[in-house]
């Protein structure tokens, strides 16, 4: 059984708002923005099946290249923020159909999203460990988990015309009970509602979620990841897919089915996922790629492996990880550990309220990051696009790039740095 965990991470300070920074063409305002990543400490105990499986040299990262400068939809069209001002973090539901097909009518690469597995064996798209409701008034909370998936699709609008479910609220970061309510809403789904109603050509970022406050033993750990496999296989198709997670253990336990592990141990009968792992080397978004999720050192955790860039480093080489998706302040904050990750042949992305700023993004591409995850997909997906296009000679256009030397670079990336630690 999942046990509770008796510390939680150990945090170097506080989120702090930053003050208005004007650099020439770097300007951000980061206290005009209330993004928040929800960002989980998973301490988990060591995993004995990760142990059994054979040395395999096709463990080493494969040799993956990103082949442009990708933007992912944080969960969908962007996160949602009930108390948030901003008219964006309320537009529509997060992490739903709705949301991702929104996304896909944009220039976008990606969506991101988060996926756990409910009671009796099906992944569902849900951010939130809890899931709060209320009934006569009274507000109760039952873990995603534990809940079956007819139960779990009860809640908030419903498919079938005519039939009301059950209230869904949201538990805001200072512990206030909200309702969920945004301009555009739509009912819960599944993993596989997703590979069959959203465009096929839009790749899919699928977090595997799990919760900061429990350890999980390895055969529980195989039986969350091992639907969520199932479904990738069945319904994948040519679909571009990364895997990411913050746990470690989770990242390498799915890099290893991939590579190693005999499918017919995996118990997965199914001949698209022989298929899949025996053509690992074809074109590389055939391949599952799988990213180690990380603060990037913001923040410290009891897994040591969580807690900076280095250790990333470490976890994403040893166990055949193809990449990162850092906090962004973290690569801000140590801008030396972008050359130390592409040395290493690893992809490098980001994510952080920061990715809303098109200065920020910008900074990112010039320092030789691959992509971005942001919420503000319609003013980013434009920004990037501004980015890419060659240099304009018309004097009347006003949407001219930076243009930052190699001295002025090497400035910023030194002064960024000191700027973000206040």
């Amino acid at each position: 059984m999942d046990q509770r965990r008796k510390k939680g991470p150990l945090r170097i300070s506080e989120r702090d708002n930053l003050t208005a920074v004007h650099i020439d063409f770097f300007l951000y305002r980061a206290n005009q923005f209330s993004l928040e990543m929800s960002l989980k400490a998973i301490h988990v105990s060591e995993v004995p099946s990760l142990d059994h499986f054979p040395e395999n040299p096709s463990l080493c990262p494969s040799r993956f290249k990103i082949p442009k400068f990708l933007v992912v939809g944080h969960r969908g069209h962007g996160m949602n923020m009930l108390q948030s001002p901003d008219p964006r973090f309320t537009a529509l539901k997060e992490n739903s159909i709705l949301s991702f097909n929104a996304a896909s009518k944009l220039p976008l690469d990606f969506i991101e999203f988060d996926v756990q597995v409910t009671r009796d064996g099906c992944p569902v798209i849900f951010h939130d460990d809890f899931i709060y409701s209320e009934d006569n008034g009274v507000v109760y909370e039952k873990r995603v988990t534990e809940v079956s998936l007819s139960e779990f699709m009860s809640y908030g609008p419903q498919k079938d015309t005519g039939k009301i479910g059950k209230p869904l609220l949201r538990k805001s970061k200072e512990g206030t009970i909200l309702k969920w309510s945004v301009q555009g809403d739509d009912s819960l789904c599944t993993l596989q509602e997703a590979f069959e109603k959203v465009e096929p050509k839009l790749g899919f970022n699928i977090e595997l979620k799990l919760d900061d406050n429990l350890v999980y033993p390895s055969d529980r750990l195989s039986r969350l990841l091992l639907p969520i496999l199932q479904v990738v296989c069945d319904y994948g198709k040519d679909r571009p897919i990364i895997f990411s997670s913050f746990h470690p253990d989770a990242a390498l336990l799915v890099r290893k089915f991939q590579s190693t592990y005999p499918v017919s141990t995996l118990h997965l009968c199914s001949q698209k996922l022989s298929y899949a792992l025996s053509h690992l080397t074809s074109p590389p978004w055939n391949e599952k790629q799988v990213f180690f999720l990380t603060n990037g050192g913001t923040e410290l955790y009891c897994d040591v492996r969580r807690n900076s860039l280095e250790e990333a480093i470490k976890v994403c080489l040893e166990g055949g990880l193809q990449g990162i998706v850092s906090e962004v302040k973290g690569l801000f904050r140590n801008p030396a550990a972008v050359n130390r990750i592409k040395e290493s042949k690893l992809s490098l992305m980001t994510y952080g309220k920061l990715n809303n700023v098109a200065e920020a993004v910008y900074m990112q591409h010039l320092m030789g990051i691959d992509g971005v995850i942001v919420d503000h997909v319609e003013e980013m997906t434009e920004a990037v696009r501004e980015m890419m296009k060659p240099p304009n000679r018309d004097a009347h256009d006003t949407k001219l790039k930076p243009n930052f030397s190699e001295r002025e670079l090497s400035f910023l990336l030194k002064l960024i740095p000191e700027l973000i630690q206040h």
